[in-house]
């Protein structure tokens, strides 16, 4: 079904797709542009350009289509199989590899290769994320948990909510860290200035990542960080806040870094109660063969 979003112009000024973007939550710039040129966006019920600037009375008609019908494909991919029994499946995650199908990546999704090697997935967050309790970012690599049936997703959905599953991530950052371990608490939210990105800011959602040095480098830190809380980029956005943004990451550190596949940060290992059992379970996934071999090489005089 689709949504309509009206707005008028009170004392705003400049280009309609950066007013938008600010305005409409989750909808990047690129977006609006494509809904501009689908003539799905009137300014004063008259068709505009991306570059149209806002003027003081202006009437804007969003509308935004209703999603097309996904039809998720099985794909013969490879996956990294750490455990399977008949309630969930632990996956190390390859870097580089988008979790579920969406804008821009319908097929050789982590979820085409779990339609294929897997019979049963859970079907709560429906037929876009069979089986998946949480995610990774496309260039992070490591352990995640999938569930093959409802109640078993419905638990570790709520070890997730309640903190009781743990995960802990290695991430190695820029620059030398000068105390052993520390604890960022602090809110993220969407940049107002770039949709794309998350920062701290008063106006986001509580966020606590603990943190310990494992290894000390000329100009590296290697660390361990484990998550209190899961927003969205929040290790990412939380090592960038103290000034030690993780190497590789072009969107919140410096795009000259080590060079490797994107950031070098991998979710270590993931506890939690099996759902079934109720037994508790301690899986580690092993760092990918350019992560090692960055490490080899740093470590060398």
């Amino acid at each position: 079904m689709s949504e309509t979003y009206n707005f008028k112009i009170a004392n705003e000024k400049g280009r309609i797709d950066k007013f938008l973007a600010q305005h409409l939550e989750g909808i990047s710039r690129s977006k609006i542009q494509n809904l501009i040129t689908k003539e799905h966006i009137l300014v004063n019920n008259k068709s505009i350009k991306a570059n149209y600037k806002v003027e003081r009375g202006d009437e804007i008609t969003v509308t935004i289509p209703a999603p097309e019908p996904v039809d998720v494909q099985a794909e013969n991919i490879p996956l990294d199989i750490l455990y399977e029994d008949q309630d969930i499946v632990l996956i190390n995650k390859a870097q580089g590899m988008v979790v579920h199908p969406g804008a821009g990546n319908k097929d050789g999704t982590l979820v085409n290769a779990l339609l294929y090697h897997i019979d049963d997935l859970s079907g709560i967050n429906g037929e876009i994320r069979p089986g998946i309790v949480h995610r990774l970012d496309k260039d992070t690599s490591g352990i995640l948990i999938v569930a093959k049936n409802d109640e078993a997703h419905v638990h570790l959905s709520k070890q997730l909510q309640d903190r009781s599953m743990e995960r802990e991530y290695w991430a190695l950052v820029h620059g030398n860290i000068p105390h052993e371990h520390g604890t960022i608490d602090a809110p993220i939210g969407r940049d107002p200035k770039n949709r794309q990105r998350y920062t701290v800011t008063n106006a986001g959602k509580e966020a606590i990542s603990h943190f310990k040095v494992l290894e000390r480098f000329n100009h590296y830190s290697l660390l361990e960080v484990a998550l209190e809380t899961g927003r969205t980029h929040q290790i990412r956005v939380h090592l960038n806040y103290i000034q030690h943004p993780i190497a590789g990451d072009e969107t919140y550190g410096p795009k000259k870094t080590l060079k490797g596949a994107g950031q070098f940060l991998h979710a270590r290992s993931l506890t939690f109660i099996h759902p079934r059992t109720k037994e508790m379970m301690k899986f580690e996934a092993p760092l990918p063969p350019i992560f090692e071999q960055t490490l080899e090489e740093l470590r060398m005089p």
